[in-house]
């Protein structure tokens, strides 16, 4: 007899919202970005479920998700809080002056997906897996392959579909990068069905095809910062 699936729980809330530290903010990059101007205008509220990023290059809105992954508490090249190697170092400052309002309750997983870096956390899990007495292999999670022997593209499929989970928090920079038409709808259907199970996004994107996603919260970065819906 096979085993009723539990009910969906509903899009999950984990932060409340993202707040600029004036007493942290210094001249120059990239505290002249446009998007930090908009923060020091509002702060930027995240609902349940999904909060899509959108603006022209350069607004700061990938700066913005890797700053919002620093400040809570992810390796800046991506990955989870256990990850912690820094192939070179070119994450902004804009992550310790940012301040996050936690919702009530705890993700049960997070992860920080950056498009460029993503091979950097392959040849961690790689080296972490490789390790004497590493103990739990961390491969399985990620589909079983190494993502250097799959393409760009399935790599990050098989990331969302074995490592991201129920309950989790997962912040991504652009993830269509990799992603054929055909890959940016089943990711955009694996996010759905992540955010009924409980979990909250914040991306940044370029693609349509993402933005989607049922019940979305779309803002977009103006010239002058103003995060608009």
């Amino acid at each position: 007899m096979r085993r009723a699936r539990p009910a969906p729980r509903g899009p999950g809330r984990f932060i409340r919202y993202v707040a600029l530290d004036e007493t942290a903010v210094v001249a120059g990059y990239p505290f002249d970005l446009p998007v930090v101007a908009g923060l020091r205008a509002a702060w930027l509220t995240l609902g349940p479920g999904v909060t899509f990023l959108v603006g022209e290059n350069g607004s700061g809105k990938s700066t913005l998700v890797e700053g919002v992954a620093v400040a809570a508490g992810l390796n800046p090249e991506g990955g989870s809080r256990s990850f912690s190697f820094a192939t070179r170092s070119s994450e902004s400052a804009l992550g310790s002056a940012l301040r996050l309002g936690r919702a009530p309750g705890r993700e049960r997983t997070s992860f920080f997906l950056r498009a460029e870096s993503y091979y950097n956390v392959a040849t961690e899990v790689e080296r972490l897996d490789a390790e004497p007495g590493s103990g739990a292999r961390l491969l399985p999670a990620y589909g079983g392959t190494s993502a250097h022997e799959r393409s760009h593209g399935q790599s990050f499929l098989d990331l969302l579909v074995h490592r991201f989970r129920p309950g989790g928090l997962y912040l991504l920079d652009e993830p269509e990068a990799a992603l054929s038409t055909q890959g940016c709808m089943a990711a955009l259907t694996r996010i759905h069905d992540l955010v009924q199970q409980g979990s909250q996004f914040l991306i940044a994107t370029h693609s349509p095809v993402l933005l989607a996603v049922p019940g979305a919260r779309i803002l977009e970065i103006t010239d002058d910062g103003v995060l608009a819906p």
